[in-house]
């Protein structure tokens, strides 16, 4: 009669086999469960159908929803243990910790874009059941020199298990817990023991901060509640650090002790919460995700939970099947050997069972054969896992969030932690509406497709490839975008309309309407449309005019190239669109010659990123009035001596493209550009401007290779040494092929090669010192990546 406690193990399936049991024994009329009490009204949702773990329990703020908690719970969690035995017996359950609206009400706001989930202060305890946003760990303070080490005891507020462990002789805190409790098969005084084990590493130690005395104040005034309530038989499940604060409510005197609680939990602050559920993955219950309560192997455990018997056999069969979905050979003999090794090991190291341990060592001696990559795979797809769990339809959420699932339904788009291709082909219906979607949510701050470059893309095709991944703090991404709207189309178009109110530049506005266009918001693209033509009217950067012409194109050229007939381009009259980039053209043109004079090195690399979107834009729309304006200004800039050598090097790369220069027009520049007289710096920044891109199209041009021999003849050996890292850069863009191919070419460039035949005939041969030649032409050759000449 009275109080029981369970101190558990948060996610231990040992812990929640043992509670399972107890509770069977007790037979309590009441649970009490380490939770959030603002939860009470979706905890019905346990026994619904469709409520699948690993689940997490979400209380959020819901002015800002950034700021919140979750509360993840697996099948093998003793917490969910204790919330269905409480269901299948109908006996009430509650949650009696500290609520979130008086814990999140003093956690200071988290910076603005930081997700939901944070790592854990250091020294998290194992038995904490949630992470609250924004937490960080405490910042040290800086100093000179690092202060003298200081021995002391270790504080068992910081881990108790790793003391214990350590007191058992176990370096690993993990496996000492493993083989304790998780393996245990006998339950008598298993709680107890526990309990037992924590009063002494508390003994005499205060909570370690006024929040976690607040936490088990509240805790304490819960029990005593149900006590008053006339509950003769009280099961209170927490974290086992907390149990031995629990145990004696009456310390000094009942009036005493009631006060003190009540004192110190008088007065404080709190805020409006909501709670719900989420799905959850097996990855965010592993300590590598985030999570301070979290486990090391959750597959692992989910395992020992499902196959408490023969464990062993079954988990290395799952791992062949594992390393064979790879591709990767497992006979059922290695499988046979695996299971008599683990069980060998577990018999010399004196253990009832093998442990994960030793499932390792076989996995990797036998089923491996000693590949660390393999058994790398092994625990990322078994032991860590990608389950995602799922919720009821009914549980409460934001109308976006609704909607949102609806969509997924109708498209048959089921979320999930696992990596998938969707490959679309917009032309179909049914693929363009999965395309808007996807675009609309990555407009929404969810990219839970993300688009993949494929040559189909690249070059306008009607096919999307997407990567999908589902991430689980994309739920509160969606309770943030409700401000917008509540449905997915019209949040995803009141956000591009205000984005675009505050885009600060013309690139990001062109961008954006892009992207608009793509999501398929008609409304959107009119709006962003009409800010692109204002602001361009005020734009004179030619970088920034520049810079907006390839998403423009895209556009003009979106409906043509996908074969979409309904598109929101027509919506919008796509002539408008091309209006203005015809109108922001034409202002680029204007603005570019004086744009590139008197630039620094840096400056010169931004404009030629510039010119290069540019020309992007004018190949692909492949206008002949635009192409023709185009080469005479590449052609003026080329002429201009003030311009810098990088700049005017790509224009003659780009014309080259163009075919817009013939093999004695490029002759003749190069020659002019790496004159004696040109400095050397400016003639090699020439250089690198006029190699950047396809090696073909330069291999071909001999009196190009010409002429860069004869400037490299006539360097003297101080400044081409000062100039061999401007070239390796210039060069460093190439792959290995490529250079050899160049290498090649620069043999030719010896006495009798094909190139001097080639200028020879043109009439242009100049008389050339065969000794110097020879002692040049292996440095190049080796630069260029030939190998010696």
């Amino acid at each position: 009669m009275g109080v029981t406690l369970f101190g558990v193990r948060h996610h231990g399936p040992g812990c929640a086999r043992a509670l399972g049991l107890a509770l069977e024994a007790l037979a309590p009329d009441i649970i009490l469960v380490e939770g959030p009490p603002d939860a009470h009204d979706v905890l019905p949702l346990v026994a619904r159908e469709g409520m699948t773990p690993p689940v997490a329990l979400l209380v959020y703020i819901p002015e800002t929803p950034a700021r919140a908690v979750y509360y993840p719970l697996a099948r093998f969690s003793p917490e969910w243990r204790a919330l269905t035995f409480a269901h299948a017996h109908d006996i009430p359950a509650r949650f009696i910790d500290l609520p979130q609206a008086v814990q999140l009400a003093s956690e200071p706001a988290p910076p603005e874009g930081e997700a939901a989930e944070a790592p854990p202060p250091e020294g998290a305890q194992a038995d904490e059941p949630a992470q609250a946003a924004g937490a960080t760990a405490p910042a040290s303070p800086p100093s000179a020199s690092p202060a003298p080490e200081i021995l002391t005891a270790p504080d068992p507020r910081d881990d108790p298990l790793a003391l214990l462990a350590e007191a058992a002789g176990y370096d690993d805190h993990e496996l000492w817990w493993e083989r304790q409790i998780e393996q245990r098969r006998d339950i008598t005084g298993f709680f107890e023991g526990i309990l037992e084990a924590m009063s002494a590493l508390r003994d005499g130690a205060p909570p370690r901060d006024e929040r976690e005395a607040q936490r088990e104040a509240h805790m304490r005034q819960a029990i005593r509640a149900a006590l008053r309530e006339g509950y003769q038989r009280v099961a209170v499940v927490t974290g086992a650090w907390h149990s031995p604060a629990l145990r004696d409510l009456d310390a000094t005197s009942g009036e005493t002790s009631k006060a003190a609680d009540a004192a110190l939990l008088k007065g404080l602050p709190r805020a409006k919460v909501q709670a719900t559920w989420v799905p959850w993955t097996s990855s965010r219950l592993a300590y590598r995700g985030g999570y301070g309560a979290g486990v090391t192997s959750p597959g692992w455990y989910e395992h020992l939970w499902e196959s408490p018997d023969g464990a062993p056999a079954r988990w290395l069969t799952r791992a062949a099947h594992t390393l064979r979905a790879e591709g990767l050979d497992v006979s059922s003999a290695s499988v046979i050997e695996a299971v008599r090794l683990a069980g060998t090991l577990a018999a010399l190291r004196d253990l009832p069972m093998p442990g994960l341990a030793e499932m390792r060592e076989a996995t990797l001696t036998v089923l491996c054969n000693g590949d660390a990559a393999r058994l790398a795979l092994v625990r990322d797809k078994l032991e860590i896992g990608a389950r995602m769990g799922a919720v009821p339809d009914d549980t409460p959420t934001v109308p976006l969030a609704r909607d949102l699932a609806a969509w997924q339904r109708r498209l048959r788009l089921k979320p999930t932690a696992e990596i998938q291709t969707l490959d679309l082909d917009v032309r179909e219906e049914s693929h363009l509406a999965k395309s808007h979607l996807l675009h609309r949510l990555a407009l929404l701050g969810i990219p839970w497709g993300k688009p993949q470059k494929t040559y189909q893309r690249a070059s306008g095709s009607f096919h999307e490839l997407w990567q999908l991944q589902w991430q689980v703090e994309y739920v509160v991404t969606l309770i943030e975008a409700s401000v917008w709207g509540n449905t997915v189309e019209r949040a995803t178009t009141a956000k591009v309309i205000a984005d675009a109110n505050a885009a600060p530049d013309l690139p990001m506005l062109s961008e954006l309407l892009n992207s608009a266009t793509l999501a398929g918001l008609s409304e959107g693209v009119a709006t962003v449309l009409d800010r692109v033509r204002a602001r361009a009217a005020a734009t004179s950067d030619a970088r920034h005019l520049l810079d907006a012409l390839p998403p423009l194109v895209q556009i003009a050229r979106y409906g043509d190239a996908r074969g979409l007939r309904n598109s929101s381009v027509s919506d919008v009259r796509k002539d408008e669109v091309r209006s203005a980039h015809d109108e922001i053209f034409e202002r680029a043109l204007i603005a570019l010659p004086n744009a590139c004079l008197a630039l620094d090195d840096d400056a010169a690399a931004g404009m030629v990123e510039s010119i290069g979107h540019a020309h992007e834009s004018v190949t692909l729309l492949d206008d002949p009035d635009q192409r023709g304006a185009w080469m005479a200004t590449l052609r003026g800039l080329i002429a201009r001596e003030a311009v810098h050598g990088l700049v005017r090097g790509r224009c003659c790369r780009l014309l080259l493209e163009l075919r817009a220069l013939d093999e004695g027009e490029l002759r003749r520049l190069a020659r002019l550009a790496l004159s004696p007289a040109v400095a050397a710096t400016e003639a090699a920044a020439w250089v690198e401007g006029v190699v950047a891109g396809p090696a073909t199209t330069l291999l071909s041009q001999d009196g190009l290779w010409q002429a860069l021999d004869a400037w490299l003849v006539e360097l003297a050996p101080d400044g081409f040494v000062a100039l061999l890292p401007l070239l390796r850069r210039a060069f460093s863009g190439f792959q290995a092929p490529e250079r050899r191919a160049m290498g090649r070419k620069v043999r030719e460039l010896g006495p009798g090669g094909a190139a001097r035949d080639m200028d020879a005939a043109h009439g242009d041969a100049v008389p050339v010192d065969e000794a110097r030649a020879a002692l040049t032409l292996p440095v190049l050759a080796q630069i260029l990546g030939g190998g010696p000449a």
